[in-house]
């Protein structure tokens, strides 16, 4: 799954890059929206790059409410007296609120940071629109697109060579084991928001911090062992009416294995003899008897039997002839 994902962010990332080269080409002036997740926007003065916006990197509202210099009230307040304007620089200048350069900076920095979280999402298709309004926290000297992508190029690369590569609507850390002693005051305040809920994306909204510079970050606390990645939520079971019929497989009885064969036979040996007297015949007899053998004593015991009788004289007869 991590292969397609991937395959079908280059594919996408490819398709951005050649919709901002044709706007930069032809010196385009106007609004590239970039659909997918988060997606955003890059606004566009004379094919350079003045503004991005994303839901996925905090704006450069949030990077000044961040530095204390304004709170929200007094934000409020300068909105309303500008009309509406969503970037007031001029009265953020007038009343001493922050310096000139120092809005500058805030506003390069969150176009930087929207065009990372940009590609490093998924892109689904770039369309054109024309200019609806003067873009949010624009920069004087626009970015030539293709330094732009290729300064997010780079930064993809640096968090794929980190030892815990982290994307930010990826990973949703939680504390880890270690003592907190040891950590930063900006790694404290990422802990202290890590709950296993929040990615690495809302841990920079809820910083007010560059979402680049956050999943950096976690990335390292990742590493090394202050922070530690939540267990995959169980899936949530499917309720079916309950005259539905669920076929299921049902696997067939695994057959069991012949058994081992048995020692092989003995080779056969010789026949056996009989012992002399092994019967107890022999016992009966007188001693005088027993020194005969008992088979001669059979033949015998036969011819008597067969003998025919011979008639009283007879062998007188024989003697006088």
């Amino acid at each position: 799954m991590a292969g397609v994902r991937d395959s079908l962010g280059v594919f996408g990332r490819t398709r951005l890059a050649e919709a901002l080269g044709s706007c930069g080409g032809e010196g385009f002036t106007g609004e590239l929206k970039v659909t997918g997740a988060p997606g955003g926007a890059f606004h566009l003065r004379d094919g350079l790059v003045v503004a991005a916006e994303s839901p996925g990197a905090p704006g450069a509202e949030a990077l000044l409410l961040r530095t204390g210099r304004v709170d929200a009230e007094q934000w409020a307040e300068l909105v309303r007296e500008t009309g509406g304007e969503r970037w007031p620089a001029a009265a953020l200048v007038a009343r001493g609120l922050a310096g000139a350069a120092e809005l500058r900076v805030l506003c390069v920095m969150a176009l930087q940071d929207a065009a990372f979280a940009i590609i490093a999402g998924r892109v689904d298709d770039c369309e054109r629109a024309p200019v609806a309004g003067p873009p949010p926290a624009a920069v004087t000297l626009g970015e030539p697109p293709a330094r732009l992508l290729q300064d997010a190029a780079r930064k993809l690369t640096a968090l794929d060579a980190l030892p815990y590569p982290v994307r930010p609507d990826r990973e949703r850390p939680v504390p880890g084991t270690l003592p907190q002693s040891r950590l930063s005051a900006f790694q404290g305040e990422l802990l202290a928001h890590a709950d296993g809920r929040r990615t690495t994306r809302d841990l920079a909204f809820r910083t007010g911090r560059g979402v680049y510079a956050v999943t950096v970050e976690v990335a390292w606390m990742l590493a090394l062992g202050f922070l530690k990645c939540a267990a995959e939520p169980a899936p949530i079971p499917v309720r079916l009416p309950a005259d539905s019929v669920v076929r299921r497989h049902v696997p067939a009885p695994p057959v069991p294995a012949p058994a081992a064969p048995g020692p092989a036979p003995a080779a056969p040996t010789a026949l056996p003899r009989r012992t002399p007297g092994a019967s107890g015949i022999t016992e009966a007899l007188t001693p005088q008897q027993s020194g005969a053998s008992w088979k001669g004593f059979l033949r015998l015991w036969s011819a008597d039997r067969n003998r025919v009788p011979q008639q009283p004289g007879h062998h007188d007869q024989q003697l006088e002839n």
